[in-house]
């Protein structure tokens, strides 16, 4: 519990920090859609950019990525599937909702509890490649098929163009492709630019948690029976039904050693990323969703991940 507390603690901070931010009108109103612009389109790039250009592609093929691969797509179906069946909403939003049930967060927050709980974060590295390379782009194109604008044959011909153009409009997945090249290719970095890259994605996510924080000012928490509903769905596709799926999928049907099979659960137990926050307020669409699953399933979580660590952990076997 104290190791999971000390992962926990700079997301608390962070976000508080942004919260004060915002409630003493220290930045000004126009602060949190800033910084928000600023994480989306210059530190999350850059971020993504260094990570996978220094990755290794192939560790993508192994059992263990198997089994959360299919707990993440899983989740992410049922996600997008009760918000257009259960809370009728248009693609845009089903994207961002799908995104809140299925998405980890496995940068600030999985790789501290993988150090601290597992004493390897390899395979979070790997959770990380795969979210983004894959789970990534398929959600960013339904935001922009979404959000795009037309009607008639011209729409139809105006979103082919906008989905064939979308790798070269969008900041995240030109990064990730570019990345993506370079670790391919065996290159390095040179020192200057994989520095200068590094200082900038070290901004992102503790920015994305500030803006996170920010949001929080003047703006209720869920209300209403229909809101409170849909936070709960989406809480419990997080941190209950996509760790349960990896567990079957990793257990029953893959027989994973021990050690695999609690990296794999424990990651899949992982709350909402903040992502999902900022990619709702890059595309202009409600980030109330969000924001309360990112803050609602990381106080889950906290429970949930000790309840996986002290029913597979080293203890246990």
């Amino acid at each position: 519990m104290n190791s999971l507390l000390a992962a926990f603690a700079p997301i608390w901070i962070l976000t508080a920090a942004g919260y004060l931010v915002s409630r003493t009108g220290l930045l000004g109103e126009q602060a949190e859609p800033v910084l928000g612009r600023f994480v989306f389109h210059v530190a999350m790039p850059a971020a993504l950019f260094v990570m996978i250009s220094r990755a290794r592609l192939e560790t993508f093929a192994n059992t263990s990525m198997i089994a959360f691969a299919t707990g993440t797509v899983a989740v992410c179906a049922l996600g997008l599937l009760a918000a257009r069946r259960l809370f009728h909403h248009k693609l845009a939003d089903q994207a961002v909702s799908s995104m809140a049930a299925g998405y980890v967060n496995s940068a600030n927050l999985g790789i501290p509890v993988a150090l601290r709980v597992l004493g390897d974060a390899s395979f979070v590295a790997q959770i990380l490649l795969f979210q983004v390379l894959l789970v990534s782009p398929v959600i960013l194109t339904l935001l922009d098929a979404g959000t795009g604008s037309g009607s008639g044959s011209g729409r139809r011909s105006g979103g082919l163009t906008r989905m064939l153009t979308m790798p070269v409009r969008n900041p995240i997945i030109m990064a990730s492709a570019l990345g993506a090249v370079v670790a391919a290719a065996g290159w390095r970095l040179p020192t200057a630019l994989g520095h200068s890259c590094e200082l900038l994605g070290a901004a992102a996510v503790p920015t994305a948690l500030v803006s996170l924080g920010m949001s929080l000012h003047g703006r209720p928490a869920a209300t209403g029976p229909g809101r409170i509903l849909e936070v709960g769905v989406t809480v419990g596709l997080k941190t209950l039904v996509q760790p349960l799926i990896a567990l079957a999928v990793g257990g029953l049907l893959l027989h994973l050693p021990r050690h695999q099979l609690l990296a794999v659960v424990l990651c899949s137990a992982l709350p909402t990323a903040q992502n999902a926050f900022i990619y709702a307020r890059q595309y202009d669409l409600d980030t109330d969703l969000a924001r309360d699953a990112v803050m609602v399933s990381t106080l889950v979580s906290m429970a949930t991940l000790s309840i996986v660590y002290w029913t597979l952990g080293p203890t246990h076997r």
